[in-house]
């Protein structure tokens, strides 16, 4: 039997005309009409048999008509003064049974109302059904809960687990709406699972309150680990420079203004294929040695580049006559040197350039995979769920830092043999920070190009994409484009909201309202891996995250200040946080 059993005379109206997915409802009752609420589901009578089909309404009006038809009034017939009308989206169809199982709900429209359908109002014990087919329709397994839906507080929200990862996600909010709330919300979730994969990209600390053993925390080496000598096993990453891709140490150390750039990226070149060679004829390696390329993650000694560099910067060769002259390169190797030894001697890069046996074996590599990369279940794997933080990272390399870590996971993934890959999301906080519209470096342009061909390729291997920004129209539109569910919490700015409006089905446009209204912990969700776009109220995560806000009216009223200004001034000057 129908969970939705209307008879005739509930109805709410009648279809005056469709539009593809848009039906227009004349309502004659104003008390109904009073009762209607923007965005409220209802339910109309659709050609097929055993079917009803669902909608969303998107606006209700109320005309005065200036003179009841003559026509009417002679008939004896009761005048309408006023042209009561409710525009309705059509979002999915209900039908009684399919292959045996009753009450199954589908985002697609197979017939569209007739005209003088009858249209009627989810609400109370039918729309609390109606919800719980929802809640049930994902199956087990793939099934990931997000919270509760506005429309009624007792049903359950859930996601496809699948689809979110597979066709990537965007988690969208002013500043205090709700995103990290509700990213940690997620990651609990995925931390659970036996074989959870996923790394976070953590650019403030936030996510160091996520703790149990599906979480492992790692961070990018500061001053103060490098003169501890903390490696890898002690959760700290050390990220060398000859993990960079070629174009990525191109953009680092070569200055793109000086005139003599292209000769300085040629002889860069050079040195660099030279050094590594060295590397695995040392080391024996003869069959990398045959095939590997400028970009293959082969450990290289930066000084045996700055040696190269040096001699051809100095060279004299034999000219004419028997005497010497200035060879190619003589002198226009000076800044190009000078950026090599400044980058290399700057404490803030340690971790670029970490001391001799800490990250410099041929097997380091391996460690470093095992140690990110590696699921929950693996033997290697460390938790299902690893969080990198970021915050010691000088700002102006930051790009370039986080592009590297993601080219490494997608480069393993895509190296690995089909049916040996194990699935992996990336989770890209504050993304606005590293996938920029508007390239203004070549380390963030280096960062671009990455990103954007995970979005692109990403679901062949294996890698999801989770993009997390309060400026959403300041990551790069590619990006966004590529990701096929919406997680909007409140947004104030009006190109923010403009972003998440192209992101919405035409169908939906009218969701793009609800926007600058929407509560604290309170989401439009909308894409794939959700059946009923709509507003759900995200649940408390078991260990909110370390967002930082601070009471500033309540800390000022306290007499009692802690004076740390001293400790901060120290961390400052030594570059770091850690003790």
């Amino acid at each position: 039997m129908s969970i939705l059993d209307f008879n005739d005379e509930d109805a709410l109206g009648r279809v005056l005309s469709v539009d593809t997915s848009t039906v227009v409802v004349r309502v004659d009752d104003v008390a109904a009409l009073r009762a209607l609420q923007v965005n409220r589901l209802v339910a109309l009578q659709s050609s097929l048999a055993g079917q009803r089909l669902i909608g969303v309404i998107q606006k209700i009006t109320r005309t005065a008509v200036e003179e009841a038809k003559v026509a009417d009034i002679e008939k004896g017939e009761e005048a309408h003064p006023e042209l009561n009308l409710v525009r309705i989206a059509l979002i999915g169809t209900l039908l009684d049974l399919v292959g045996g199982r009753p009450n199954v709900f589908r985002r697609t429209l197979e017939t569209v109302p007739e005209i003088d359908a009858c249209c009627f109002a989810l609400e109370g014990e039918r729309l609390t059904r109606f919800m719980e087919v929802i809640s049930a329709v994902t199956g087990d397994g793939q099934r990931l809960s997000l919270g509760t839906y506005t429309l009624d507080k007792n049903a359950e929200a859930f996601v496809n687990g699948n689809k979110l990862f597979q066709r990537h996600a965007v988690i969208v909010g002013s500043t205090g709406s709700g995103k990290s709330w509700t990213t940690a919300r997620l990651l609990e979730q995925v931390a659970d699972l036996k074989s959870a994969n996923a790394v976070v990209f953590d650019m403030h600390g936030e996510y160091a309150s996520l703790q149990g053993e599906g979480f492992a925390h790692f961070r990018v080496a500061g001053p103060g680990d490098i003169e501890a000598g903390r490696k890898l096993a002690d959760g700290v990453l050390h990220l060398p420079y000859w993990l960079m891709s070629y174009e990525a140490l191109v953009s680092m150390f070569v200055d793109r203004s000086d005139q003599n750039a292209p000769n300085q990226a040629m002889v860069m070149s050079r040195s660099i294929v030279e050094a590594k060679t060295k590397f695995l004829e040392t080391g024996k390696h003869s069959e990398v040695l045959a095939n590997f390329t400028i970009d293959s993650p082969v450990p290289f000694l930066i000084e045996d580049v700055l040696a190269a560099l040096d001699r051809l910067n100095v060279e004299m060769v034999a000219g004419s006559g028997g005497r010497e002259k200035q060879g190619d390169f003589h002198g226009k190797l000076s800044r190009l040197i000078q950026r090599l030894e400044a980058k290399r001697g700057d404490r803030r890069l340690g971790f670029l350039f970490p001391a001799p046996g800490i990250a410099d074996s041929y097997s380091w590599l391996e460690e470093l995979v095992q140690a990110l990369l590696a699921g929950r279940a693996a033997k290697s794997g460390k938790g299902g769920v690893k969080i990198i933080d970021f915050s010691e990272v000088p700002s102006d390399i930051l790009p370039l830092i986080v592009g590297m870590v993601a080219r490494v996971a997608f480069s393993v993934q895509q190296w690995s043999p089909a049916g040996y890959r194990h699935p992996l999301a990336l989770f890209c906080d504050e993304a606005h920070l590293y996938i920029p519209q508007e390239a203004a470096s070549g380390a963030a342009e280096n960062a671009i190009q990455t990103f954007e061909r995970i979005a692109k390729e990403g679901r062949k291997y294996g890698v999801g994409l989770v993009v997390i920004s309060q400026r959403p129209a300041e990551v790069s539109r590619t990006v966004v484009s590529q990701c096929s569910n919406l997680i909007a919490m409140r947004l104030t700015n009006g190109d923010d909201q403009a972003v998440v409006r192209r992101l919405l089905p035409d169908s939906l446009g009218g969701f793009g309202d609800l926007l600058p209204v929407l509560d604290t912990g309170e989401a439009l969700v909308v894409g794939d891996a959700i059946l009923l776009p709509t507003r759900i109220r995200i649940t408390q995560p078991k260990n909110e995250p370390l967002s930082g806000t601070i009471d500033f009216w309540d800390r000022w009223s306290d007499d009692t200040v802690a004076d740390k200004l001293g400790v901060a001034v120290d961390a400052w000057r030594r570059q770091s946080m850690s003790k």
